[in-house]
């Protein structure tokens, strides 16, 4: 006498039907998930200006966020560019243009009609 207990899998089977089993392959891939970050490289010429430069550079880590952490990246952006272009308004110009030649009092000649 055997004092085993045959598992329920064998026991649901029945005597005489062959085992069941369930085909070992390879597991399903993974739900494509809108929301997961993905990188977009879109590819970026330098601009030559290393502020504009250092801010279009920061927009590469929202590849790598959520789609609810790219308002952070962007807002950051947008006020580096801001601040680039409020530097360049600052910055002195170069100095007007001296006249070649003084001006002289109006003639009569100039207003002849």
């Amino acid at each position: 006498m055997n004092d085993t207990v045959p598992d329920a899998e064998a026991r649901a089977e029945g005597p005489g039907e062959p085992e069941r089993h369930e085909p070992a392959g390879p597991e399903e891939p993974a739900a494509h998930d809108p929301a997961a970050p993905a990188p977009l490289d879109v590819p970026r010429t330098p601009t030559g200006n290393a502020d504009v430069d250092a801010a279009l550079d920061r927009l590469a880590d929202a590849d790598h966020l959520a789609t609810d952490g790219h308002l952070e990246v962007y807002e950051d952006v947008h006020r580096g560019l801001r601040d680039a272009l409020t530097a360049l308004d600052a910055r002195p110009g170069p100095p007007a243009p001296s006249p070649s030649h003084p001006t002289a009092p109006a003639s009569s000649y100039q207003s002849r009609s």
